[in-house]
């Protein structure tokens, strides 16, 4: 009797761990059911995404946020984040991946990395007349950073102790603040400061070196193997299709280099 008992026992702990697991909720069907996926996504990152004059946002990201949003059938949903929140949104589910996320170790402690789908590297940018080749020239300089962002991380790492740092919340802050006066260098991705580079000839600012080049990955939260492998579909078609190359053409104004997507 008493064993018989231990092995109804066995067999309904089974059932219910079994059951649990069943139940655990899976990103993929979530986002089915609910018929959208939601997207964070800077909102003042040029050209990979920023608001446009009819106030909606625009970008490589954006295109690239709604070709996937296809694939999955569902509705796309935007989500705007900071480099600061970003990551909580995605663990605290208020977003279900994240674009323009380059590669960290420390980084991948908390999420998941889909496959890189945009070059990127992180510079530092100054005027021309300010005489800058490494990261031992930056002792003693101001220079604004994004706080917070892999760039901060990169130039926290090499920076001199008598740097003068300056962090902001968003990458429009730190552009104004370098083209104000505020800082002497940015350190920013190469697109958003080619951006600066086009348009204020007057300071003839230029790239001084590259602190990293990490191209631009999806995060996702871990323990979702159905939604990365789905993500990594969608981005392997979009290459093999041409669809990736033509949002890197019409967004970055080159052809996409698939060396470009390579850590």
């Amino acid at each position: 009797m008493k064993l018989n008992f231990l092995l109804r026992a066995a067999v309904v702990t089974a059932a219910l761990v079994a059951g649990a697991i069943g139940a655990r909720a899976d990103a993929l069907d979530d986002i089915t059911k609910a018929g959208v996926i939601n997207v964070g996504v800077f909102a003042d990152f040029p050209p990979f995404s920023s608001v446009s004059s009819d106030m909606s946002l625009k970008g490589y990201d954006i295109d690239v946020a709604q070709i996937i949003a296809d694939g999955l059938k569902v509705k796309l949903n935007l989500v705007s984040v900071t480099g600061q929140n970003r990551i909580p949104f995605l663990t605290e589910k208020r977003a279900d991946m994240l674009l323009s996320v380059g590669y960290s170790a420390e980084r991948e402690k908390v999420v998941d990395y889909v496959s890189a789908y945009a070059p990127y590297y992180i510079a530092v940018i100054g005027p021309q007349a300010l005489k800058v080749s490494g990261k031992e020239d930056l002792a003693d300089k101001s220079i604004a950073v994004n706080r917070g962002t892999l760039e901060d991380t990169s130039l926290t790492a090499v920076v001199p102790n008598s740097a003068d740092v300056r962090r902001f919340d968003n990458y429009n802050s730190v552009i104004q603040a370098f083209l104000s006066g505020q800082a002497q260098l940015m350190v920013v991705g190469n697109d958003v400061g080619s951006q600066v580079l086009a348009k204020r000839v007057d300071l003839k600012p230029e790239q001084k070196f590259q602190l990293l080049t990490s191209p631009d990955h999806i995060a996702i939260n871990k323990g979702e193997p159905r939604l990365k492998q789905a993500l990594n579909d969608v981005i392997a078609k979009m290459v093999a299709d041409g669809s990736l190359n033509a949002i890197s053409v019409k967004w970055l104004n080159k052809p996409l280099d698939p060396k470009d997507l390579k850590d």
